[in-house]
């Protein structure tokens, strides 16, 4: 069952970074490249993990470890609140903003340790983050909505 949190599902934060692992910076809005990603962002290419997404949910179980943390310091390029990520099955697509994304990847391996890991024994990104790609481009902003759109993909 995938779990709504609250009414609105929404992005909280869109980051981005020039080069890979590392933590990316909030941005605000940034364009969604169909078969590419985030527009300037390290993570963006043609492969399956186009977009990263965590919740802030889950930012939220790491502070409660004693982490000052927030989003895009665990390298994910979107931020939501009021979806349960993880649980979403591949090929489930995602309306964000005005852009069509679909699920390719639920968490990912950590082939080595982060800074996070380091300082809190644990790290929700290979658990809990899910990979997308896009679809149809398009602006995503701070604060856009999210559509669930269940069965619809490959």
């Amino acid at each position: 069952m995938i779990e709504m949190i609250e009414t609105v599902t929404r992005i909280v934060s869109i980051n981005t970074s020039v080069g890979k692992g590392e933590r990316k910076r909030p941005a605000g809005r940034a364009e969604l490249v169909p078969d590419h990603g985030i527009a300037g962002d390290g993570h963006a290419g043609k492969w399956r993990r186009q977009v990263s997404l965590l919740a802030m949910e889950s930012i939220e179980k790491m502070r409660g470890k004693g982490l000052d943390v927030g989003p895009g310091d665990f390298a994910e390029n979107v931020t939501t609140v009021g979806i349960n990520l993880p649980v979403l099955p591949v090929g489930t697509r995602l309306g964000l903003g005005n852009a069509l994304v679909e699920v390719t990847q639920i968490g990912k391996r950590c082939h080595s340790r982060c800074e996070i890991y380091r300082q809190a024994g644990d790290c929700v990104m290979p658990k809990e983050g899910i990979f997308v790609k896009v679809i149809e481009g398009g602006l995503i902003m701070d604060g856009d909505q999210i559509k669930l759109l269940e069965g619809e993909g490959e």
